[in-house]
Parts: structure tokens; C-alpha cells; sequence
């Protein structure tokens, strides 16, 4: 059985992340990179307010991956310029239709 941490522990444990949050050095970006932040934005915006009034079954999911992607922008992991490109475009493409063996 896993050992449970005394309390004393676990709110010395709570003080050290919470301290550790405060210290966090904020992102230094290169006025590229913020350039390129930006563009994107723009792009994932433009996207989503083209997209409002649409129908399909696509476009749901499609307009949550852009909302998703704005919510994180400051993650470090961010799509690269090609599974962007995917992400901007998904809301007008639509997918292909499955095609049924149903040759009886």
C-alpha cells in the first residue's frame, strides 16, 4: 500500500507549489514569435466568426478545437504552421462521406 502523507506534509507540499507559481519567470517572446502569435489569432478568430451561422456535424467540433487553441495560447505546445493550417480550414471542409458495403 502507497504511504499517506501527513497533513503537515501535503500543506508544505501545497505552500511549495503555490510559491513556485508566484516565482514562475513570465514568457520572454521574440518580437517574431509575438508577430506570428498574433497572425494566428487573427486567423483563429476570423475562422470562428466565419463559421457561426453554419451547419454540420463537422462544425461543432471544429469551432471547439479554435476556441481550444485560443484558451491556450500560452502553452508550450502549440501546432505546428501545417496542423494549423488543418485547424483553420476544418470548419469549411466538409468531412467525406462513408461509403457502406451494403451490396446485398
Amino acid at each position: 500500500m502507497a504511504e499517506q502523507k501527513s497533513l503537515k506534509e501535503l500543506e508544505a507540499a501545497r505552500v511549495a507549489r503555490q510559491e513556485a507559481k508566484a516565482n514562475k519567470p513570465a514568457g520572454n517572446y521574440s518580437d517574431e514569435e509575438k508577430a506570428k502569435r498574433k497572425e494566428r489569432v487573427e486567423k483563429a478568430k476570423d475562422a470562428l466568426s466565419r463559421s457561426a451561422g453554419m451547419k454540420g456535424d463537422h462544425i461543432a467540433p471544429a469551432r471547439s478545437a479554435l476556441k481550444n487553441y485560443l484558451r491556450n495560447l500560452n502553452d508550450k505546445n502549440q501546432p505546428d504552421d501545417a496542423r494549423f493550417e488543418l485547424l483553420i480550414e476544418a470548419p469549411f471542409k466538409a468531412p467525406p462521406k462513408k461509403r457502406s458495403n451494403d451490396r446485398f
